[in-house]
C-alpha cells in the first residue's frame, strides 16, 4: 500500500544507540507524502547521551515533520477517540516498551499511543530493539506476534556472541513493513539474519 497521505504515528523510546538507523524513516515517510506525528517517551525525550542531545533529537523529528513532539501522556490519549493515526510505529521499541505494550501497561506517553490507537482495530509496527529479545522478553514478543492488529518489523540478534539475548530490528524494513501492515499483512519473514 501507499503511504501517500496516511497519518502516521511515530514513537521513539530510549534504545538510543538505532536512532541513527530509526531516524531516516522518519524522513522518507515524509517524502513519499505521509503526514507523520512524532511521539516521543518521556525518557527518550529528556536524556542526552553518548549517541546525542535530546534537544537534537526534538529538533530533527520537528523540523522534518513540521509537528510539535508529542511526550506527554495528556497529548496522546486523544489518539484513539478522534481516530488520529491510520498507523502507529514504535521503532526503537525497547525490551521495557515492549513488556508493558504486552501486558496491557500504558503508563507512558508511547504505551498509552499503542493502547488507545489500537482500540480503533488499526495497525501498529512495533521494530523490537531489546538487549533481552531471547531473554525475559522472549515471550512477549511471542505474545505480539500473535495479537491483533499489531505488526512486527523483522528483527535478529545483532550481536550474538557479545549480546547473545539482544533482538534488534532491521531499521531498513519499517517502511515496507508499514505499508504491509496498512494492507493487513505481516512482513515475512519476521526473523532475520542480521548482518553486522
Amino acid at each position: 500500500m501507499d503511504i501517500t497521505g496516511k497519518t502516521i504515528g511515530f514513537a521513539i523510546t530510549g534504545s538510543f544507540c538505532t536512532f541513527r538507523v530509526v531516524f531516516p524513516n522518519v524522513k522518507q515517510m515524509v517524502s513519499e507524502g505521509a503526514e507523520v506525528v512524532p511521539i516521543m517517551s518521556e525518557i527518550s525525550y529528556t536524556t542526552n547521551t553518548r549517541f546525542g542531545e535530546a534537544e537534537d533529537n526534538i529538533k530533527f523529528l520537528e523540523e522534518v515533520t513540521g509537528k510539535k513532539v508529542i511526550s506527554r501522556i495528556q497529548e496522546v490519549e486523544p489518539i484513539g477517540p478522534k481516530k488520529m493515526l491510520d498507523v502507529l510505529v514504535v521503532a526503537p521499541c525497547t525490551g521495557n516498551t515492549l513488556a508493558k505494550i504486552a501486558n496491557g501497561i500504558a503508563d507512558s506517553s508511547v504505551t498509552l499511543a499503542v493502547k488507545s490507537h489500537l482500540r480503533n482495530k488499526r495497525p501498529v509496527v512495533i521494530a523490537v530493539s531489546s538487549n533481552d529479545g531471547l531473554g525475559n522478553n522472549a515471550k512477549n514478543i511471542g505474545f505480539l506476534a500473535n495479537m491483533k492488529n499489531v505488526y512486527l518489523v523483522p528483527f535478529g540478534q545483532d550481536d550474538c556472541l557479545e549480546k547473545e539475548n539482544s533482538l534488534v530490528a532491521k531499521m531498513d524494513l519499517i517502511i515496507p513493513s508499514v505499508k504491509m501492515a496498512l494492507d493487513g499483512k505481516q512482513i515475512q519473514p519476521i526473523i532475520s539474519a542480521y548482518n553486522l
